[in-house]
């Protein structure tokens, strides 16, 4: 293997570390809420300085989590592979990597966007990778749901950079994304509990059963349903983004009703996969209502 292969090789396994389809996700919730803060289109310049900075930030914690949970990912099908798991990029090497994608992370936030969206952007830094990852995850089976809000958040960093405060219709979105987590991921955790079984961390299928979990995700739903009419309630939005989320609301309810009336691994599979669908629709209909008022 030539010098130009291995280096691309370690880069890749780099970036896998920095978990880059959930970061995607983060980060497109953060754009969303710099575009809703203001009723024109936000500075260009401010939008790209605090997507880069925010997306660092989120690279670095994802990677303090893989460096936290290198011994239980060696135990999963699912993370074993990860370089931090396999031992081939060492402790020393992952703390580099973080502190300087991080703290070119907080240098563009603070320089180039406000300080504000870098303090907050640095507190849901330590949420993740510190409170959620080393306190709250090996603690509880409600580690996901006590944890969520640092996952959350990203709106309200993107809304903080465009308009250096953080209004009532930004924690709205915070608290859509906080309500959606237990759903989401529990059913990640549920088809996949093999090996969060062989993981040692007290995932909720594994130490209340899968009745238990399938029922508190149908609840969970059911809130996550009502808890999406409120931007509509508060006049945030209007008829777009309305009709959108009744439409997502009823499929992902549906999902969550047959997850608990007729369990099977593929439907939770399925409902895991549609429940990021949703939520980037969901907040990709927030959008769009913003600049198409009907």
């Amino acid at each position: 293997m030539t010098t130009l292969s291995l280096s691309s090789s370690r880069l890749v396994q780099y970036l896998a570390l920095t978990k880059p389809r959930v970061t995607q996700l983060a980060v497109f919730c953060a754009v969303i809420g710099m575009f809703l803060a203001t009723p024109n289109l936000p500075d260009w310049r401010v939008v790209v300085a605090a997507t880069i900075g925010i997306w660092l930030l989120a690279g670095a914690a994802f990677a303090v989590n893989c460096l936290i949970e290198r011994e239980i990912d060696a135990r999963m099908a699912r993370t074993a592979r990860r370089a931090s798991a396999s031992g081939e990029i060492t402790v020393n090497q992952i703390l580099l990597f973080s502190g300087a994608i991080g703290g070119v992370g907080m240098w563009v936030l603070y320089s180039m966007v406000n300080p504000l969206t870098m303090w907050l952007t640095f507190a849901t830094f330590v949420g993740y990778a510190v409170i959620y990852t080393i306190i709250l995850k090996p603690a509880t089976p409600q580690n996901i749901v006590i944890g969520g809000l640092s996952g959350a958040m990203p709106p309200a960093l993107g809304w903080a950079a465009i308009a250096n405060e953080i209004p009532m219709q930004a924690w709205l979105l915070v608290l859509i994304i906080f309500i959606w987590t237990p759903p989401h991921f529990w059913a990640l955790a549920m088809y996949r509990r093999d090996d969060y079984a062989k993981s040692g961390l007290p995932m909720l299928p594994i130490t209340h059963g899968l009745e238990f979990t399938r029922f508190h995700i149908w609840l969970y739903t059911i809130a996550l349903f009502a808890t999406t009419m409120l931007p509509y309630a508060v006049q945030m939005s209007g008829i777009i983004y309305l009709v959108s989320a009744v439409i997502l609301g009823a499929m992902f309810l549906w999902y969550a009703w047959r997850i608990y009336r007729h369990y099977d691994d593929m439907l939770a599979r399925k409902t895991f996969t549609f429940s990021i669908i949703y939520l980037s629709l969901l907040f990709a209909a927030l959008l769009v209502d913003h600049y198409i008022k009907l």
